[in-house]
């Protein structure tokens, strides 16, 4: 199968250093192996998102020569597939309607197994996956050797109470859907990997491969988030480029516009490098 790579933020704020990292390590994967690169929108979860990011996030990526291979996704035009998805669980006996509250998750120890916690109430339920058993191993092309007992975290949630889609079930269908082979992303989602996984399998799709980057952290060892007000990438996005591809371990890249430098660390880059490596502290010299 052909290679076929994506970065998939998230419309929260305006894309930052930490989000940069994984779109510019994505795309020279992409690149490197001759395949094709694409940006997806997670827009699933409308009273997180902040007007106006998403066009935000496209623009910087354009600014900076990151220009996917096929139109852009947005999550949000996908509602009759995470639906057909659903149903299908449902209709194998693999989700069940849940009513718990947070005080009931902490009276059971935050933990569901088969059932909800609380009898039922006047409202709508989440819808939970029955997770079993099941321990999900793969070979982590940055973390290394993972195994996870799913069940230790207990049933998950694909269907909120407030009619939102799961970010679970709607990353496993879209990677599917649109073929992706390999997934490169921040270590801070490598416990949503086996849950993606245990989907695609109950699902029938594929699984593509993952590499799990170090997290850019700040000074308390924190990592980059919107919710923690991380600062955008600015205006004149040059800077940071060039600091997230020392960052990959690519100092020295020449003071030119981003299409040139994305061009010099091309042959350079190589994704063994990171391996084993947790996280990356901005007050690094570089």
């Amino acid at each position: 199968m052909s290679y076929r790579g994506r970065f998939a933020p998230s419309p929260t704020g305006d894309l930052h250093e930490g989000s940069l990292l994984a779109a510019v390590a994505s795309w020279l994967r992409a690149r490197q192996q001759g395949g094709t690169w694409l940006v997806r929108v997670d827009d699933i979860d409308p009273p997180r998102e902040v007007p106006g990011s998403t066009a935000s996030i496209l623009s910087t990526l354009a600014s900076l020569a990151l220009h996917p291979d096929e139109p852009v996704w947005l999550q949000s035009t996908r509602e009759g597939a995470y639906r057909d998805a659903f149903q299908s669980l449902r209709a194998g006996g693999l989700v069940y309607e849940c009513w718990c509250s947070r005080a009931d998750l902490a009276a059971g120890g935050g933990v569901h197994h088969g059932s909800c916690l609380s009898p039922p109430r006047d409202r709508q339920p989440a819808w939970r996956l029955r997770v079993g058993d099941a321990v999900i191993a793969w070979h982590d092309l940055v973390a290394g050797r993972q195994t996870w007992p799913v069940a230790d975290g207990g049933d998950f949630v694909v269907l909120r109470a407030d009619r939102l889609w799961s970010y679970q079930l709607a990353c496993a269908v879209d990677d599917a859907a649109q073929g992706i082979s390999e997934v490169v992303r921040g270590r801070d989602l490598i416990d949503s990997t086996p849950r993606q996984i245990l989907l695609q399998r109950l699902l029938g799709l594929p699984a593509p491969a993952y590499a799990h980057l170090p997290l850019l952290v700040d000074a308390s060892g924190g990592k980059l988030a919107k919710s923690t007000r991380a600062p955008a990438v600015d205006a004149d996005g040059l800077p940071a480029l060039r600091r997230t591809l020392t960052r990959l371990g690519l100092p020295g890249a020449p003071d030119s516009d981003a299409a040139t430098m994305l061009c010099w660390a091309l042959p350079r880059f190589d994704l063994a490098s990171l391996t084993g490596k947790v996280a990356i502290h901005m007050a690094e010299p570089l």
